[in-house]
């Protein structure tokens, strides 16, 4: 599933109509970029999410051991990548 998607205006407005009903991230857009995203915390994960967010930690430092790089090497090249885009 998706985020939800809202325009910045309408999400200030109604911020109480997406932190309650839903646990689904939300895309703040301003003409029709997005510009962030408002992801609620929830009070308790289930077994099965927090299996599924373990594993892919552990799957994500694999690969980051397989090929030598780390977490600040992403983090930079994410940036790098950020920095040419148009804004």
């Amino acid at each position: 599933m998706g985020p939800v998607t809202a325009g910045i205006r309408e999400f200030c407005e109604n911020f109480g109509a997406y932190l309650l009903p839903s646990n689904a991230p939300v895309a703040i857009t301003s003409p029709g970029n997005t510009i962030g995203y408002f992801i609620p915390a929830r009070r308790r994960r289930s077994e099965t999410e927090r299996a599924a967010r373990e594993e892919a930690a552990a799957r994500l430092a694999e690969m980051l051991a397989a090929t030598g790089l780390t977490e600040d090497d992403v983090v930079a090249d994410f940036k790098r990548w950020r920095a040419g885009k148009p804004r």
